[in-house]
Order: C-alpha cells, then structure tokens, then sequence
C-alpha cells in the first residue's frame, strides 16, 4: 500500500502526478471540512507545503504518524520548527534552488522602478509621446544599494548590482569579513547611505516589520524600497504612508503584508 501525505497546497501538474504515483494524496486545498479531511488522513507520514503555506503545530497535531514535512520552497518561517523538533518530525526545504531566479527578479524591479519601464510602457501606449518627451529618469551606475540580508540569494543580488555599477552596502545579523562590501550595523543608518534598499532577509517573528517608519524616512523622498523577502518585513502601512506623503520616492514589491489583499495604494 502507498504512503499516505496531507499537500497543503497545489503544486504544478507535473510534480502533482509525480506525487501521486508514489503516494496517496490527500489535498487540503480542496477539502470544504479541511477537519474531516485530516481525520481521514490521520495515517499521513508526510506533509508537502510550500514556503508560504507552512505547517502549523495544529496541522502537525492532526496527524499522530507525521515523520516528515518537506517544504517547497526557501523560506520556513511559516513552518513551527520548535514543534516539529519537540514530535521528532524532520523538516526538509530547497535552499539555492530560486537563488538566482529571486536575484533576477530584486534586480528586475530595481530597473523597472529606476527607470520607470511601467509608466514608459504606458506613456507611449497611452500616445503621450508624440505630445511630449517622457521625463528623464535614474540610473543605478554610482548608486549606492543597501542590502538588507546577506544570504545566498543577498550575495547573488551583490553581485548583479556591482555588474550595473552600483555600489552594495549591507545589513545582517552579523559582519561577513570575507565580503567586499561596506557593512552597517544599524539598518537605519545603511537607509540613509543608500540611493536604493533591497531587501531580502528572512521573514518570521525576528523580522517583523523590520523596515519601520524611521527606515523609511531615512531613506528618503529620492529612495527606492525593493522588497523581495516577506511582505511581514516592511511595516505596510507605515510604507503606504510614506509613499502617499511622498517622504518616499517609490517601491517595487514583489510580496505583500497580507497577500491577496494589497493596499489599494499600492496598485
């Protein structure tokens, strides 16, 4: 007989059937009584999530046979390791695997927002360019770009922002010596030195609205926020404010506090 797992969260179709080849498959994503459907699951072995979804100590609880929860995903923050450890439950994720793809895309925002490619798309679609040249807009080269978080995918985005001339300062828990960029032991002040803050720590209780209001400020009416992390990292409302005030000169969000609800602000 197979296995049985509790997915928590659709995967795509290929890693779907590649799953229900090898296991029985109980999906809580469909479950209308998600309470029955874990009382019929209670022999699941495993538990397949991703980053966002996590597993709770109630859904660990659900499940007396739970040996495993195998996260798709970077993050665990969403998954309550203390618990899994206390019920022995080994926890597996995918380090690296979006190092590079996440990079592009910290990157990609950076330049959509620096250089305004949305509203130049607009502008000419809209026919204002025959009426008028499109403001001028920034550029990265001799900028300085604060990191928040020096992780694998932090380095990688070091990297891509040194090859467009910019210059990276960073922020962490801890000095890296063996890094070549300037590192500030206080976020606010690494704010207020950079053009552009890119953050890209882990999300959790630890991080929390880590980029305050005084982060926000210090970077300023000409800086740029990229949040590629977690949206819980950036206080929201505070940076919904700070842009509407204008004591922010923009952001460029790939995650937000409570997704798939955004401030309408910031559509």
């Amino acid at each position: 007989m197979k296995p049985e797992i509790v997915v928590v969260r659709p995967y795509v179709p290929r890693i779907m059937a590649a799953l229900e080849q090898d296991y029985v498959v109980h999906r809580l994503w469909q479950a209308e009584d998600p309470a029955a459907l874990l009382e019929q699951a209670r022999a699941a072995r495993g538990i397949a999530t991703t980053g966002d979804a996590g597993a709770d100590a109630a859904l660990m609880d659900a499940l007396p046979a739970l040996e495993i929860v195998a996260c798709m995903g970077v993050g665990v923050d969403a998954i309550d390791l203390a618990h899994a450890r206390s019920r022995d439950v080994a926890v597996t994720y995918t380090p690296d695997v979006l190092n590079d793809e996440v990079a592009n895309t910290a990157v990609a925002l950076l330049l959509a927002v620096t250089r305004r490619i949305c509203d130049g798309d607009r502008y000419v679609r809209e026919g204002r360019w025959l009426e008028a040249p499109m403001a001028l807009t920034r550029s990265v080269v001799d900028r300085r770009c604060g990191i928040l978080g020096l992780g694998r995918i932090g380095k990688a985005i070091a990297r891509r922002v040194e090859a467009l001339g910019g210059e990276v300062l960073y922020h962490a828990r801890n000095e890296q010596p063996d890094q070549p960029y300037r590192y500030y032991a206080d976020l606010v002040d690494l704010a207020r030195d950079s053009d552009f803050l890119i953050v890209i720590t882990p999300g959790g209780a630890a991080t929390r609205n880590i980029v305050t209001r005084r982060v926000l400020n210090a970077l300023g009416p000409d800086g740029t926020l990229i949040n590629v992390a977690r949206g819980s990292v950036v206080d929201e409302p505070a940076l919904v404010a700070a842009l509407v005030e204008g004591r922010l000169g923009a952001a460029g969000l790939d995650v937000f506090a409570d997704e798939p609800h955004v401030p309408e602000e910031l559509l």
